[in-house]
């Protein structure tokens, strides 16, 4: 068979994409196929403002970067538009006990020596009382409590820590999501408004054909992306892949979101304090301040969760606490099945404690135009897109247990609960792992590395009971050199920081 032969038996390209829902995973997935496929494909969205989005803010990892790279999307333009302020990583309070705090900061924890990642040479350190807490060793967790941010500058030597600060965003989720409907739409993605009442499949194959509109309006496209919310309405109600359900590790299951006037300069952190039944998250943006209590509805009530919510606010409401978001923490057996593709909430939900909500659509989507398939839907390609999805849920989900099954406190029903619990062989591995000496292994493409686990775990109560042998070839004298002069490399670093309110007021400041 000659090479043209066998493109050709591959099944014509895709022409036309339809899109069931907007928001953040709507409409980031019309913006990377209309950047993608230029005008060859056909991207529509369908939505309804009726139905409308969920959430008031959004936090969000350093992954956001390489979305905002692909579609060339200028960084002040998107912070301005957006309201948003940087993020260096988020900070924990009252989560192993009551009065105890530690940020997981993006990034790294000082630098390697040969082939042991420095915390290695810390824990030792620390253990002969040599060295700090874990978090004056990162520039990102040291600069985030001073409330200093700077973007590397282009001119930063490579050896220096200023050259290596990661970052992500905290912004105006609708704003966001009009952003970003802009720039799809003049790449060509057409909007159509409207809400959907019937799905047309195929009889022999299952394959969704077209929807039918409320209007009586029909869709047509060859590939369905279903970015309906918690409906599911394509994945789950139309063509039925199972709901996995992870609540019994995962136990919280609905959020109350409120958004407060701005009392402070932003933090270029997101926090999120533990309480009696959950935990509250704060997400300063430029305007405002984004506020959220999620919990567990076996422990507390709804009115009660709200009255605790706007008690605890740094300033006034700007709106009423509303009904609460009701979700359950799991995924869908199949997130590609048949020509449907499901993207954020449609295709499972893990609670936003580590800010995943939009990492998760935005590697769904960079997955499929990976793996975008021909007219033939080769079935490998699903089989792929299923495969990797259920790892990467998986392990993000292990590293959210982490955070309540690792707890000393047991002032409350939840929190006995967590401590309690029993949790998935694969996060008791790799406890097991780290509790022995300090050891952990990226398994593939996790979303969360070594820094990640690392401050988690020890923020979390579990230290070691060793360290690499390969550690005692270092002299103790010379251990306490490397330590203090890690420490004092980033604090110089620090120092030279502006900070975040300056940075932002310099070089993108919302009009």
């Amino acid at each position: 068979m000659n090479a043209r032969h066998s493109i050709q038996a591959s099944g014509e390209p895709l022409r036309s994409v339809v899109i069931v829902g907007g928001g953040s995973a709507g409409w980031m997935t019309a913006a990377a196929l209309s950047k993608s496929f230029g005008r060859q494909l056909e991207v529509t969205l369908v939505e309804s403002e009726e139905i409308g989005i969920i959430g008031v803010g959004e936090s969000t990892v350093p992954h956001l970067r390489d979305f905002n790279l692909l579609l060339e999307i200028h960084e002040a333009d998107f912070v301005r538009q957006t309201k948003g302020t940087f993020k260096l990583g988020i900070q924990f309070n009252n989560w192993r006990r009551i009065g105890d705090s530690y940020i997981h900061g993006f990034g790294t924890i000082g630098r390697s020596l040969g082939l042991l990642d420095f915390h290695q040479y810390w824990l030792k350190a620390r253990k002969l009382g040599l060295a700090k807490d874990i978090g004056h060793y990162s520039i990102n967790t040291l600069a985030a409590p001073q409330r200093r941010f700077l973007v590397p500058p282009p001119d930063a030597p490579k050896n220096t820590p200023l050259a290596d600060i990661v970052y992500a965003y905290q912004f105006d989720a609708g704003l966001y999501a009009r952003y970003l409907r802009t720039y799809a739409e003049g790449r060509g993605a057409r909007r159509i408004e409207g809400k959907v009442v019937g799905v047309k499949q195929n009889g022999a194959s299952g394959f969704v054909e077209s929807l039918r509109l409320e209007s009586g309006a029909t869709v047509a496209g060859d590939l369905f992306i279903d970015c309906s919310g918690f409906r599911a309405l394509l994945i789950g109600g139309t063509l039925g892949s199972p709901f996995r359900d992870w609540t019994h590790w995962l136990p919280l299951d609905r959020a109350i979101a409120v958004p407060c006037e701005k009392v402070e300069p932003p933090t270029p952190y997101t926090r999120v304090t533990a309480h009696e039944a959950g935990w509250q998250w704060r997400i300063p943006l430029q305007h405002r301040t984004g506020n959220g209590y999620v919990y567990s509805s076996r422990f507390i009530g709804d009115d009660e969760a709200g009255a605790a919510l706007l008690k605890r606010l740094d300033g006034k409401p700007l709106a009423d606490a509303g009904k609460p978001i009701r979700f359950a923490a799991g995924k869908r057996e199949k997130l590609w099945d048949k020509n449907v593709v499901a993207m954020g909430l449609a295709g499972g939900f893990l609670e936003p404690l580590e800010s995943t909500a939009i990492f998760l659509a935005q590697s769904g989507i960079f997955r499929l135009v990976h793996l975008f398939p021909r007219r033939d839907f080769d079935p490998v390609l699903e089989q792929t897109y299923n495969a990797q999805a259920q790892f990467e849920f998986e392990r993000i989900r292990d590293f959210l247990i982490l955070h309540y099954c690792a707890t000393e406190r047991d002032d409350s029903e939840l929190w006995r609960y967590c401590r309690n619990m029993s949790i998935p062989d694969s996060l008791r591995e790799y406890i097991g792992l780290f509790a022995d000496a300090g050891r952990f292994y990226r398994n593939g493409t996790e979303l969360f590395a070594v820094t990640s686990w690392v401050q988690v775990m020890l923020g979390q109560g579990i230290m070691p009971r060793g360290y690499h042998p390969a550690v005692d070839w270092v002299s103790d004298d010379d251990l306490k050199s490397f330590v203090e002069a890690t420490e004092k490399v980033i604090a110089q670093c620090v120092s030279i920081m502006p900070k975040h309110q300056d940075f932002i007021a310099r070089h993108c400041a919302a009009v």
